[in-house]
């Protein structure tokens, strides 16, 4: 059975969006992206390569895959783990793609995240894609959250808790800091 992983940049107060760039998702008229940047330090680069160079399948909101869609075929040297994982896409209106092993799904989406869940196969990483996060949250799909929790607010934004949260138990099972503040944690389903 697999886990489905989400691995987030989350501000202090709980904002996803737009953590790499200032086009990456300016939706809502959101003016802070690529509020990430000025926090690298080698601790973070680290937890962040252990990450990217596990075997995985991707499962991505459309907004994601579009952004992602056309960067990551060209930049295999960076992430070459991203060009092998299949990638499911939530979707309403895009139905193929010439990026490798790229399977839409739409209609409903938790009912098809709960199949891929009881395939044998690699876990399922979740990033960024903040409109399927909520989804896979309300429908209780969620086993683990990987976070790299940055140390500033910035007020609005697309939230990785939002409307829809149930109540859940999970347990700390890693976690370490940056030189720069920021607090990698992995939070994990708990009974």
């Amino acid at each position: 059975m697999r886990k489905i992983v989400v691995l987030e940049h989350i501000s202090l107060d709980g904002v996803i969006q737009a953590p790499g760039g200032p086009e990456e998702d300016t939706g809502g008229g959101f003016a802070h992206g690529g509020w990430i940047s000025s926090y690298s330090d080698a601790v973070l680069g680290k937890a962040l390569r252990e990450q990217m160079n596990k075997s995985f399948d991707l499962l991505l909101g459309r907004k994601t895959f579009e952004i992602w869609e056309p960067y990551w075929p060209q930049h295999g040297d960076v992430w070459p783990n991203v060009n092998l994982a299949t990638k499911y896409v939530a979707s309403s209106t895009r139905t193929s793609s010439d990026w490798k092993s790229s399977v839409f799904l739409s209609g409903d989406v938790a009912g098809e995240v709960g199949k891929l869940k009881q395939q044998d196969g690699l876990d399922l990483h979740v990033w960024g894609s903040g409109n399927l996060l909520q989804t896979l949250i309300k429908h209780d799909l969620v086993d683990m959250f990987w976070l790299m929790i940055y140390p500033t607010t910035l007020g609005n934004g697309k939230r990785l808790f939002a409307e829809g949260t149930i109540p859940l138990k999970f347990k700390v099972t890693e976690s370490m800091v940056g030189a720069s503040g920021v607090i990698v944690v992995n939070y994990e389903r708990s009974a």
